[in-house]
């Protein structure tokens, strides 16, 4: 089967190209470094020529909610409306579990989008929602460290290993058109603020870490909030697995 990665540079879309490739299917890799834009369609009428799924894992701008809504309503237009044309019969798309509980996120906003024009749009489709990655509070205090300090916050998260991720979006892509996927999940919930300092600690870093809540991170997302809904898809790696991989 001949199957499109949107993002396969990406740590997910990578990970995704390798899962379908190792299971003998053709995959044509988007993205940008590889001469295929999304953001004006260059390069995406040659890459869909037989292709008959599209795996959208994209990631985009995330700091401000206006750049964010219009980048990925830009994208997934294009995409698309390119996939009509080529007779995709199945776009799945990596969504986030709980994306319609978060209102202040500029990333979640765009998330929102991408999930409307894909459900109302003209190409058969399945959306995959997942909790935050297992590299997350790494990724998340690397953005404000400086000078050995970073600030996080205490979230409470049921993280998944992105190789779990990437099985479940290649699994999808080769079935058929399911609408919305249940929520996909790690095995355990883990608070945010300890899941960095033991990536830190397995990676040989000290870093002192500051919990606070942040424009990006806001009280609105404490709780329960950003765990997985009922009934969800609990994958098989704990963050102890993956964090022994890293060292």
């Amino acid at each position: 089967m001949r199957i499109a990665v949107a993002g396969a540079t990406g740590n997910i879309g990578a990970l995704t190209v390798a899962a379908l490739e190792r299971d003998g299917h053709h995959v044509t890799r988007i993205s940008r470094s590889l001469g295929v834009d999304l953001s004006t369609g260059a390069g995406l009428e040659d890459a869909l020529t037989g292709v008959e799924a599209v795996v959208d894992a994209t990631n985009g701008p995330a700091t401000d909610r206006q750049e964010t809504v219009a980048y990925f309503g830009t994208t997934t237009r294009n995409l698309l409306a390119a996939e009509e044309r080529a007779g995709v019969r199945h776009h799945v798309l990596l969504s986030i579990a709980g994306v319609d509980r978060i209102e202040g996120n500029a990333h979640y906003a765009g998330k929102r989008e991408q999930e409307r024009l894909v459900s109302a749009g003209p190409v058969p489709w399945t959306i995959v929602p997942a909790t935050q990655f297992h590299d997350f509070a790494a990724m998340v205090a690397g953005w404000s460290e400086q000078d050995g300090v970073a600030t996080i916050a205490p979230l409470l998260v049921q993280p998944i290993a992105p190789a779990d991720v990437a099985e479940v979006l290649a699994e999808v892509a080769v079935g058929e058109p399911r609408g919305r996927h249940a929520d996909i999940a790690g095995p355990e919930p883990q608070d945010l603020v300890d899941m960095a300092r033991r990536t830190h600690q397995a990676l040989g870093r000290t870093v002192r870490l500051v919990p606070t809540w942040s424009t990006t991170f806001g009280p609105e997302m404490a709780g329960n909030v950003l765990l997985p809904g009922e009934g969800a898809r609990i994958t098989p790696t704990t963050f102890d697995q993956w964090l022994a991989q890293q060292r």
